[in-house]
């Protein structure tokens, strides 16, 4: 379920203009800060439950949760369900506006946990981006419909621009996909055994989903940081993926990226070296995917030390 909480404000002669959270983390440096202070540390007790959305899809066969943040534009509050349906709420009211099921049309649902969406907009057009499955999809804001113009009527693979088969391996995105200008730069969630999908960075058209870059967090023969990695290995291994989400920011034009361990995440002996980028803060150009510097947290990671979050 979804709650808002409201409290009384006696005293006050105007309320103060709303504020919207676009990004899962308040704005694109993730800094979960708002300046919004109708609600104090003397009036917190106050609070009451104003309304409750209920989802109405956990079931014992699909025990995921909302572990998504939702997001506010102009009134509306977007989020997800447990089994992965998008719908969008009148912030003040809980009212239901509109409710996306992305597997509406197919036999089979996917369930995985997905923590928010990622918002775009220029002029009247407004999107909406999150993965349900292996597809990235991308929603009109006003409608709930997807957008037929974007990708394949409305949704892309996720494994756009991977040259290796991944297709009977894990591949999801949990946290949603970052936006610099017209750019959604996605991460993803992999396998953490052998057999794992290779953890590349992406960057798509937000208006026609064709991928515009692609940095190989297991770098490829001739690419910086190949020489950390045996030849065989860089063909084999998989992770080094970003699957916390990621930070940007909008003056440099930067995207800070943080990644996992490589796969298997427990056995590095087919991938002796440093194994770059794996357990990495990745700063990249975030129009072309260039790296403009990293740190790499641990060398050669055995023990499943991811970094965890957005920096």
């Amino acid at each position: 379920a979804v709650a808002a909480v409201s409290c009384a404000q006696p005293g006050r002669s105007a309320a103060r203009e709303d504020v919207d959270w676009r990004v899962t983390g308040g704005e694109p440096g993730m800094t979960r800060y708002s300046p919004l202070d109708q609600i104090t540390s003397k009036n917190v007790k106050s609070l009451r439950v104003a309304w409750v959305y209920h989802a109405g899809d956990a079931s014992p066969q699909n025990r995921s949760e909302i572990q998504a943040t939702p997001i506010v534009v102009r009134g509306v509050l977007y989020s997800t369900s447990p089994s992965l349906a998008l719908f969008a709420l009148r912030a003040a009211t809980g009212q239901l506006l509109w409710r996306f099921d992305p597997f509406a049309r197919q036999s089979r649902r996917e369930s995985h946990v997905n923590r928010g969406v990622a918002y775009w907009e220029s002029g009247t057009d407004q999107r909406l981006f999150y993965t349900a499955g292996r597809r990235i999809w991308c929603v009109d804001a006003a409608t709930g419909l997807p957008v037929t113009t974007f990708g394949e009527h409305g949704s892309i693979d996720l494994a756009s621009g991977i040259d290796r088969d991944v297709s009977r391996t894990q591949l999801v995105a949990t946290s949603p996909g970052v936006v610099y200008g017209d750019l959604l730069i996605q991460g993803s969630r992999v396998s953490e055994g052998e057999g794992a999908a290779p953890g590349d960075v992406r960057a798509f058209d937000v208006r026609t989903g064709k991928l515009r870059w692609i940095f190989h967090t297991i770098p490829r023969a001739g690419e910086p940081g190949a020489e950390t990695w045996a030849d065989s290995a860089r063909a084999t291994a998989g992770g080094a993926n970003s699957w916390p989400g990621m930070t940007i920011d909008p003056v440099r034009g930067i995207v800070f990226v943080p990644t996992g361990s490589a796969s298997p995440d427990f056995y590095g002996g087919e991938r002796i070296g440093q194994n770059l980028y794996a357990n990495s803060l990745l700063a990249l150009d975030a129009a072309t995917g260039r790296r403009i510097w990293h740190f790499q947290t641990v060398h050669h990671d055995v023990w499943d030390r991811d970094l965890p979050a957005a920096p």
